[in-house]
């Protein structure tokens, strides 16, 4: 395999961190806009940064959640609250 059909990296991308993640994605986009690549190679390259795409959303929602959980109690000490005070109340 040459390497502009390499994807950039290895392993499943939703066990890197953020950084790495978003590392990887602004590579793969560089690559496409940058290099003269065959059509599959393009879409391997779209897919990977789809689903690179997809694991920095997901982490970012999850980052936003815990912001949301943090109070600030009495003497001034930020705490999570348990996150069902943020869920709406169920109805049945």
């Amino acid at each position: 395999m040459s390497k502009a059909s390499k994807p950039s990296g290895g392993g499943d991308p939703a066990d890197l961190s953020f950084g790495d993640a978003l590392g990887r994605l602004q590579r793969v986009v560089e690559a496409m806009e940058s290099e003269d690549l065959p059509l599959e190679t393009l879409l391997t390259r779209y897919e990977e940064g789809m689903q690179l795409a997809r694991v920095c959303e997901a982490k970012l929602a999850g980052a936003e959640l815990r912001i949301q959980q943090l109070e600030q109690t009495a003497a001034g000490e930020m705490q999570l609250k348990p996150l069902a005070e943020h869920l709406p109340p169920q109805t049945d």
